[in-house]
């Protein structure tokens, strides 16, 4: 019977089964797909997720196939830059922010988890149906029962451990946004280490690059379109999927929306032969995520609106905590309780400021105010207020020197 039974094989139990082998503690992942498809586009791996990759010595594999990025810019809708901070090493910080592919990220976490754990570690094709709590005891598809000292839902957004943890919770939440997102090789700009966040809450384009492009001069670019088409706080209109295939004329209808004069958004949106689209969720804070000898972690615990980079770098911190507390804690409910009462409530702070829309809450701010744009942005916003936004999101999330 291995130690810990993580359910899931996406970032966060990935690193997590990294983590607890690094401690001693035997670990085994089960994951319902093949763990081979590199589903889903660009993410950012911030310095304070970083620091726990680079202990598991793969940061500076990550950084091989993304991008190390020196500077994020935040604009209005209509192109007029409203915040421009350095980020990662070039900020000051010890470690780079890492921009990359999600899937190609998860794959690389896969391929050491199985270098290290060896071929059995985690197991595919494992699709849980039925958790029992109080026995740490997961029930697959088959029939089978899987049971461990301490089992670890690490099931996404659609969490079947949370759903028996917490029965009749209903759908994530919806924001009323779409989504649209793609990648593709494109000309680099300002240096292939850019990031670009044009718009607020209502309408928003981002653009960022996240590997090394296949010809000279161009990096892999990650593009977001996210126009709000709803009502917020209702059911979502389609499950959200990270391999739901988008219409390609959805994004293409709304580009018009946003005027950027470094990047040409229409050609990098055309040009990309596939995207997704897949609605804008989260689920409001539980009051708990551990019941006995079974726990939450990552989008099963605190799944969070996609602002300020946080989503994959909170689970990532999430295993850090539980690796840690399984390695010295008494027994496994006291770690399991000691890691949550850690975790729970900056990660529920981080969903509540998300909602509000995060660092980027500087351009919904200024938009509310200059709607049209504006000729001097000091005529619409302080610089003090700027700040106040910017760096007090990432002091709640742990993104500080």
């Amino acid at each position: 019977m291995p130690d810990v039974v993580v359910v899931g094989g996406g970032i966060g139990g990935l690193v997590t089964a990294l983590a607890l082998h690094r401690h001693g503690i035997g670990v085994t992942v089960l994951e319902q797909g093949s763990g081979r498809r590199e589903l889903g586009v660009g993410l950012n791996v911030l310095p304070h997720a970083g620091r726990v990759l680079d202990e598991l010595g793969v940061l500076d594999r990550v950084a091989e196939i993304g991008v190390r990025t020196a500077e994020m810019t935040y604009a209005h809708r209509l192109g007029m830059p409203v915040l421009r901070r350095p980020v990662g090493i070039d900020a000051g910080f010890a470690l780079p922010q890492v921009s990359c592919h999600r899937g190609r990220l998860q794959r690389l976490l896969l391929d050491t988890v199985l270098e290290r754990l060896g071929p059995d570690a985690v197991r595919t094709g494992a699709r849980v149906t039925g958790v029992d709590p109080g026995r740490a005891r997961a029930t697959l598809a088959t029939g089978e029962v899987v049971e461990g000292g301490v089992l670890v839902g690490a099931d996404g957004i659609h969490s079947v451990v949370r759903d028996r943890l917490f029965p009749g919770e209903g759908p994530p939440r919806w924001n009323g946004v779409a989504m649209w997102r793609g990648a593709t090789d494109w000309p680099a700009f300002r240096g292939g280490r850019s990031m670009i966040v044009a718009g607020g809450n209502d309408a928003k384009l981002v653009v960022y690059p996240i590997g090394p492009g296949s010809r000279p001069g161009t990096v892999l670019t990650n593009w977001a379109v996210c126009i709000r088409t709803g009502e917020a706080g209702t059911a979502p209109p389609q499950r959200q999927d990270w391999a739901r295939v988008a219409d390609p004329a959805d994004p293409t209808r709304h580009a018009h929306r946003f005027r950027l004069g470094e990047i040409d958004h229409h050609g990098l949106i055309a040009a990309t032969a596939e995207s997704y689209e897949f609605p804008m969720c989260d689920r409001d804070p539980l009051p708990h995520w551990t019941d006995g000898r079974t726990t939450l972690l990552g989008d099963a615990a605190h799944p969070m609106f996609p602002m300020g980079s946080n989503g994959a770098g909170q689970a990532i911190l999430d295993a850090e905590a539980l690796a840690r507390h399984l390695a010295t804690g008494p027994d496994g409910a006291t770690a399991l309780a000691a890691y949550q009462d850690e975790r729970l409530p900056v990660t529920s702070e981080v969903v509540l400021r998300n909602r509000v829309g995060g660092p980027e809450q500087v351009i919904d701010e200024v938009e509310r105010r200059a709607p049209d744009g504006f000729d001097r942005l000091a005529d619409v916003i302080t610089d003090e207020e700027l700040e106040t936004i910017f760096s007090g999101y990432h002091r709640v999330s742990g993104n500080t020197r």
